[in-house]
């Protein structure tokens, strides 16, 4: 039994041509929207390229752009099949062509579902991209006259006044790498000197932040120095007092600004694949009605149209069957060839009679 059998006369079948010429048209426009969120997202990555570890963060516009192309060609292809489809001799041409394109539209619908889903899982990825990158970019922060770094210190700057967060996952981390240039220091200071042979790795540390960090809204002025350091600063404990720094890491601040970004593109590409899927079935309807006219000559007779020529289950069985047969037809043509190399191996007895 067919799958979504439906029966079609010759106003139908005109009705829905028109309705699915239509619907191609304002999918081509959901293609042109899909296409321009992968550009806008490439762009934002693009502006903080400096604080990402890696290109990978990059497949989710680079597949939206892609998608979005091939949603404005195949539709717009469909949208000429549709209209020519109201005349019989012009559709004449592309019956050949139906059954292929069909299956591609399957190929491109199913891989549109997928990016839709990896809109919504990409935010592990993006995590740990933006965990090292942020890290990396935090410790080239004092290289202002380095080349290829001297621009880093305005971007984590930047960064942090934009998304209110200060560090990688807080305003510690900027306790753990030497933030302050060489250039400012003083070495014939006692205090730099003790600092720097108290360290290890011979760096000059502080319980202190950039001026980024600050927090503008706090009634008291910034301390952005010795923040752990309580008799520093006049009726402060900075355990117990709400500090003028920003609490939040940089790192969840941009992960939360692009996840809510790729959700929301998630749900819209969502909406265009479930779009995508009724104009393919339409399409099908529309193709199988006008193959099964009994007389051809008379266009007015009543046909038949399906989504599948037989049930799921069986079409499903059909398909395994193919496969099946398909992958016996490869084992008998290696053993064919694989006999011809042994009689070619071969070489014939020669007799010689004295």
């Amino acid at each position: 039994m067919a799958l979504l059998k439906v029966k079609f006369n010759q106003k139908k079948r005109v009705k829905l041509a028109q309705g699915l010429w239509l619907m191609n048209w304002f999918s081509v426009f959901a293609g042109i929207l899909v296409f321009s969120m992968g550009l806008f997202l490439k762009i934002e990555l693009r502006k903080r390229s400096e604080v990402m570890d890696n290109s990978e963060s990059h497949f989710v516009p680079n597949s939206l752009i892609l998608m979005g192309i091939l949603s404005c060609a195949f539709n717009g292809f469909a949208g000429k099949i549709c209209y020519d489809s109201l005349d019989p001799a012009k559709f004449a041409k592309w019956k050949p062509l139906l059954k292929p394109y069909l299956a591609l539209c399957c190929v491109f619908n199913m891989l549109l579902f997928f990016v839709a889903l990896i809109c919504f899982l990409m935010r592990g990825s993006l995590d740990s991209t933006l965990a090292q990158g942020l890290k990396n970019g935090m410790k080239f922060y004092r290289d202002t006259d380095t080349p290829g770094r001297c621009f880093m210190k305005k971007t984590i700057d930047m960064l942090q006044i934009e998304f209110k967060c200060c560090g990688n996952n807080g305003y510690k981390d900027w306790f753990e790498i030497q933030w302050i240039s060489n250039r400012y220091l003083d070495f014939s200071s006692k205090e730099v000197k003790d600092r720097i042979k108290s360290n290890v790795d011979g760096r000059y540390l502080v319980d202190g932040v950039p001026f980024s960090c600050c927090n503008p809204s706090s009634p008291r002025p910034c301390i952005q120095y010795q923040v752990t350091n309580n008799s520093a600063h006049y009726s402060y404990d900075y355990q117990t007092e709400e500090l003028n720094l920003w609490r939040r890491g940089c790192r969840e601040a941009l992960l939360n600004y692009y996840s809510s970004m790729m959700s929301s593109m998630g749900a819209v590409i969502l909406l265009v694949w479930l779009f995508e899927m009724s104009v393919m079935v339409g399409l099908r309807l529309l193709h199988t009605s006008l193959e099964s006219i009994a007389n051809p000559e008379d266009p007015e007779c009543e046909s038949e149209g399906w989504v599948l020529e037989n049930s799921l289950k069986d079409t499903f069985k059909s398909a395994l069957e193919n496969l099946k047969k398909l992958g016996k037809f490869n084992q008998v043509e290696a053993g064919a060839e694989g006999a011809e190399g042994e009689e070619g191996g071969k070489t014939p007895a020669i007799a010689t009679v004295s």
